[in-house]
């Protein structure tokens, strides 16, 4: 169990953080081999911010880039679709989603 009670599950040999994402990725292979939706990518990771160095106090910090792994993506009559499959938003999730809409001009859809 995770701190956010969802339950590990595994289908076609792929592990899922919940069984509410595996679910929705049946769904989206279903609509993928439907010919729906085109190009399924699953825990694609997207860079908010560069990594970059800073200097503090005459002291030279090396800062880690700053990622959003996103559930799935795909694409629609040319129109790529970032998901994020949610049980529960949290602080973080808010400002990564806010910082991914800022940087890409587009939203993540919640499911």
């Amino acid at each position: 169990m995770s701190k956010y009670n969802s339950r590990k599950t595994t289908v076609d040999g792929i592990t899922f953080d919940s069984k509410k994402e595996a679910r929705r990725y049946l769904v989206l292979k279903k609509m993928e081999q439907d010919g729906e939706i085109k190009n399924l990518r699953l825990q694609v990771p997207v860079e908010l911010v560069p990594s970059f160095e800073i200097v503090v106090d005459g002291k030279k910090r090396k800062r880690r880039a700053m990622r959003y792994i996103c559930d799935f993506v795909y694409e629609v009559n040319g129109t790529t679709i970032y998901e994020d499959v949610k049980g529960r938003k949290t602080d973080v999730y808010a400002i990564k989603k806010k910082l991914f809409e800022y940087k890409f001009k587009t939203t993540i859809k919640e499911t």
